[in-house]
């Protein structure tokens, strides 16, 4: 589904590569007619038109500052445990067992990377996978949209092409908010503090799709510019350093 590449880029930091991909992107979602493209107008303007310094300090404030908005999604489930790491690995040797090797600086869970990686599924299992973390990401979207961001209208199209819909009692698991000022740096330095995360060797044994859902569905324990590429080889690699000056 090319259409998850489009949403994979849309989620990523602001560029003016991004903004002029908008086109490219609006006809993309149209010729594939997965989802309704009309809540997501008011974003592709914002990425056309808006300054892209506006537009990037904006995408810092809501996804880098506020935790309780993270693109990370055992963020949501895990916070600062150490279940966080161990699903870290879980997820990557996913991508990597696919024959899909990270190539930059992003942690496997982050949510333009998941969804890339989606996106080169078969439509089924790319819908099956996102429902996985559909609580996480309803929860975002919800998040999103009661701060009237553009952004929300993009986790509820993920949201709606996912297998199922999550059921209640999984939301139980997420993190609940409790952010800090986004402008007072200090703070959120201190509360971003965690154990370093590991991979490799030693650092757990327990992979696979389903390994995945269940380091996701934490439901009864509440945890402390843009190609569209047709996949010919056997290996991609994603790049996803986003460049922040």
């Amino acid at each position: 589904m090319r259409t998850l590449k489009a949403f994979s880029a849309l989620l990523n930091y602001p560029s003016t590569d991004l903004g002029a991909a908008v086109p490219e992107i609006r006809s993309l979602l149209a010729e594939e007619g997965l989802v309704d493209p009309r809540p997501l107008a008011p974003l592709l303007r914002l990425l056309e038109e808006e300054d892209v310094y506006d537009l990037q300090e904006r995408y810092v404030t809501l996804f880098d500052r506020t935790r309780s908005l993270s693109l990370h999604l055992f963020e949501h489930v895990h916070g600062e445990g150490r279940d966080r790491g161990q699903a870290m690995v879980d997820l990557k040797s996913i991508y990597e067992a696919a024959g899909f090797v990270i190539d930059g600086s992003e942690l496997p869970d982050f949510v333009p990377l998941f969804l890339e990686y989606c996106s080169l599924l078969p439509a089924d299992e790319a819908r099956a996978m996102l429902a996985d973390p559909a609580h996480i990401l309803t929860v975002l979207g919800e998040r999103l949209r009661k701060r009237e961001s553009a952004y929300a209208a993009v986790f509820e199209a993920v949201v709606g092409l996912a297998a199922t819909k999550p059921a209640p009692e999984v939301f139980e698991a997420i993190v609940p908010e409790t952010d800090q000022d986004p402008n007072d740096l200090a703070a959120l330095d201190a509360a971003w503090e965690e154990e370093e995360v590991r991979f490799g060797p030693g650092a757990g044994a327990d992979c696979g799709a389903e390994g995945l859902a269940a380091k996701l569905r934490q439901a009864k324990r509440p945890a402390p510019g843009i190609d569209l590429p047709t996949v010919r080889r056997p290996k991609t690699r994603f790049t996803y350093a986003s460049p922040r000056d």
